[in-house]
């Protein structure tokens, strides 16, 4: 499984651009690809995209973490650019979408072989969870329903060894012990203070950050 940061407040590369915003592509072999969460313009996020060397039309699903516009702000223009690619979103996004197949979110469900949805947690964000041979790793928007809410809710398909995303203000560190794998993204507000903590498990985010597993 690859994972692509596309959309980020950092970036990795001059050529990429940051924007206040969130977007992460989910491919693997048995999986169809994933774009999770779209930033917050869809210009940038197909800035990135050709940069990355990434085809629009080859996303198959979409999920949306939650609707604020710095994680959705952006769908409107990849649906221009993708007629087909399945969309996944949470019941608190009230966003008509007429003539695509969407999938309204409110319990845990299954997306693909190895790629499950948290549900929607306290009526406004899910999250998801990928099966990897090292354990669950957690995909998060801005983790609104708390970080450590998120992995409990992704436990129930394995041990959580890592997450990736925003966690906003979350500061209760001592929830990301025993997790190999830390990358704060977006709207973390403690980033500093987690790579001090965790040096050997984190990771830095930014738009242009792969990870392989």
């Amino acid at each position: 499984m690859k994972l692509t940061i596309i959309y980020d407040n950092e970036s990795t590369r001059d050529d990429l651009i940051a924007d206040w915003g969130f977007s992460c592509l989910i491919e693997g072999d048995d999986n169809p690809t994933i774009l999770f969460d779209t930033g917050a313009d869809g210009s940038i996020l197909a800035h990135n995209m050709k940069a990355l060397h990434i085809v629009p039309g080859d996303i198959k699903i979409i999920v949306i973490s939650h609707p604020h516009f710095d994680h959705a702000g952006g769908l409107s223009y990849i649906l221009g650019l993708n007629q087909d690619a399945e969309i996944y979103l949470p019941a608190s996004f009230k966003q008509a979408i007429p003539g695509r197949t969407v999938t309204i979110v409110t319990k845990p469900i299954q997306i693909s072989q190895d790629v499950f949805s948290t549900g929607e947690l306290n009526g406004i964000e899910q999250s998801l969870a990928l099966s990897t041979p090292q354990g669950i790793l957690v995909v998060a928007g801005c983790s609104h329903p708390g970080v450590g809410n998120i992995i409990d809710a992704a436990s129930r398909w394995g041990k959580v060894y890592g997450i990736l995303g925003g966690f906003h203000g979350f500061h209760n560190f001592k929830r990301l012990e025993g997790l190999s794998l830390i990358c704060p993204c977006h709207c973390t507000q403690y980033k500093a203070e987690i790579k001090r903590r965790y040096p050997k498990s984190c990771l830095d985010g930014g738009v242009g950050q792969v990870i392989e597993i």
